[in-house]
């Protein structure tokens, strides 16, 4: 069951992330002019944002297994519309949708934490997050092998087909869940702001994470454009295998949960908010020929998502170690929180290398683990 959760939330989230490496031909298709481009990434991610904010606190009110089918199919349903219209609006309010429903992993996250042992919680939500990390990780090297091969409608239709067969899987292999919260659902949405001014292990563990994640969103924002350029020359095949090494980083998702629940989540998240900043140094400290320089951005890569899984697994064992009844509510939040701080990290890194170069990227990345660090030092044990 742990497994089968962990490969549906990075089937599910690996929505998000397809379109980031399409932009190009998708605009070209659907007639969307250049400089709204940006649009197709920022309108999925909005949907997103609200999905947190206004599907998932529905884990808390309603029968789980049921919603998190339903937004499967939606899901289903929105991939197919992208994949075959030619309108630019029409795509866009698809993009919007994809975001809005892929939701669903994060409803499946506090579902495993559910069905799990106290004694083993975090390591559960390791292993269903490293399935979740791994998706976003391989979506975009994936879905630019699949659109040199069979053109960039291909990975929405193959991805359709995929969400449509796992609703189903999930349909008959999951178990009934009806929670208990006791709240109509705009008392739900009204408790949100109490849960995350009454909550400070939420929000220190949020900060973290957007920190991290922030990092995360600069570097892989970024790092395609330095591949690219004249320093590396690589192909967009080169960028591909680029990321696919850096999946290495999920193996650390398991290993922070299991720490967490030796009751280590303290000494754990420093090591992950340190190899974040390591993950900068490195490439800024080193310098040699364009073999050496790439294969340190290579270790980079690595490094900085084992300190993004292993922070995201460790502040998610804290939250699911509160009361059940709100585990939905706050993991919207956590999520939210830290997806807006990939949002700064990503629009600020593009600016930053349009500006500074790809070393104005990698000071600028090394700000957001360092500030990260310092509100650690200074924050309580949890």
């Amino acid at each position: 069951m742990v497994w089968l959760l962990a490969s549906a939330t990075g089937l599910i989230v690996a929505n998000l992330y397809y379109a980031q490496t399409l932009i190009g031909p998708i605009s070209q298709a659907t007639g969307l002019a250049a400089s709204a481009a940006g649009l197709i990434v920022t309108l999925t991610q909005i949907g997103y944002c609200l999905g947190l904010l206004f599907v998932v606190p529905l884990g808390d009110l309603l029968e789980n297994r049921r919603l998190i089918c339903l937004a499967l199919l939606a899901c289903a349903t929105a991939l197919l519309a992208a994949a075959s219209t030619s309108s630019a609006s029409l795509f866009l309010f698809a993009a919007f949708c994809i975001g809005l429903t892929a939701v669903a992993a994060q409803i499946l996250v506090p579902f495993a934490a559910h069905l799990s042992r106290p004694e083993t919680r975090g390591q559960t939500v390791g292993t269903v997050m490293s399935g979740l990390l791994m998706g976003i990780m391989l979506a975009r090297p994936i879905a630019s092998l699949v659109a040199d091969a069979l053109g960039w409608h291909a990975i929405f239709i193959l991805s359709a087909v995929a969400t449509l067969a796992l609703a189903l899987l999930l349909r008959k292999r999951l178990p009934q869940r009806q929670p208990h919260a006791g709240l109509h659902y705009f008392a739900l949405l009204g408790s949100l702001w109490h849960l995350l001014r009454d909550t400070p292990v939420l929000r220190r563990r949020a900060a973290y994470q957007a920190c991290m994640f922030g990092a995360f969103s600069l570097f892989w924002t970024c790092v395609s454009l330095e591949l690219t350029g004249p320093r590396f020359q690589l192909s967009q095949t080169g960028v591909a295998i680029f990321a696919l090494v850096g999946v290495a980083g999920a193996i650390a998702s398991p290993i922070a949960g299991r720490r967490a629940d030796q009751g280590k989540s303290h000494s754990t998240t420093a090591a992950a908010l340190l190899l974040g900043v390591a993950a900068f140094a490195l490439p800024l400290l080193v310098h040699g020929s364009r073999l050496l320089e790439l294969a340190v951005l290579v270790l980079a890569s690595i490094v900085l998502d084992m300190g993004v899984s292993a922070n995201l697994v460790t502040g998610q064992r804290a939250l699911f170690a509160l009361a059940a009844e709100t585990r939905s509510r706050l993991n919207g939040l956590y999520i939210a929180i830290f997806f807006l701080g990939g949002a700064v990290g990503s629009s600020l890194g593009a600016w930053m290398f349009a500006q500074h170069g790809w070393q104005g990227v990698l000071w600028t990345g090394l700000a957001f683990p360092l500030t990260a660090f310092v509100i650690w030092l200074v924050a309580a044990r949890d």
